[in-house]
């Protein structure tokens, strides 16, 4: 009984998404077009790293 009320209170992906646990709740049919589409717009990311602070000086 508390198994069953456990598993109906926090095993559900719609529930964690509402507390922001998760961004969002996929179709299994979608799953394949939203990783395509993410790595696709991964593909052209260019990452700005920050100017070093201080170079490394010899001792």
């Amino acid at each position: 009984e508390k198994e069953q009320e456990y598993t109906d209170k926090f095993a559900n992906p719609y529930q964690a998404a509402q507390y922001g646990y998760i961004d969002d709740v996929i179709e299994p049919r979608n799953t394949r077009f939203r990783i395509c589409r993410g790595l696709a717009q991964l593909a052209t990311k260019r990452q700005n790293l920050p100017a070093k602070k201080h170079g490394c000086m010899p001792m």
